[in-house]
């Protein structure tokens, strides 16, 4: 199977009105229950707003910018960008605001990586 990031921009969901934003956030929880029922989900949350922290490559840490694109993502596992596209629609119609898909490239290596330290467990 395949992953794939869905998620939606940071402003994606400032249309919605506070007062609605609990029955949006069950209508979310919902969907990711399928998810997690059809055995697909992988995780699902949304950015804080607050500034991301930037570690250099000698270990400095400096505060970066707030979260400038992505609000919110889930991440499914499935067979098909068909089915990460259907899941994409179940998730626009939840949190009221279009989603966008993307295929997550994984490394072969760090596969065997993980199903080797899985075995020892």
């Amino acid at each position: 199977m395949t992953q794939y990031l869905i998620s939606f921009d940071v402003h994606a969901m400032d249309h919605v009105p506070d007062q609605e934003m609990p029955a949006v956030a069950s209508a979310a929880r919902a969907v990711c229950q399928e998810a997690i029922s059809a055995g697909v989900y992988v995780a699902a949350g949304g950015l804080a707003d607050q500034p991301a922290s930037i570690v250099a490559a000698g270990g400095t840490v400096t505060d970066g910018p707030c979260p400038q694109a992505i609000g919110g993502f889930t991440l499914v596992d499935v067979p098909s960008r068909q089915e990460a596209l259907e899941w994409a629609a179940r998730i626009a119609v939840a949190c009221r605001c279009p989603q966008e898909v993307r295929e997550i490239g994984l490394d072969p290596e760090l596969d065997a990586m993980l199903r080797q330290a899985q075995s020892r467990h």
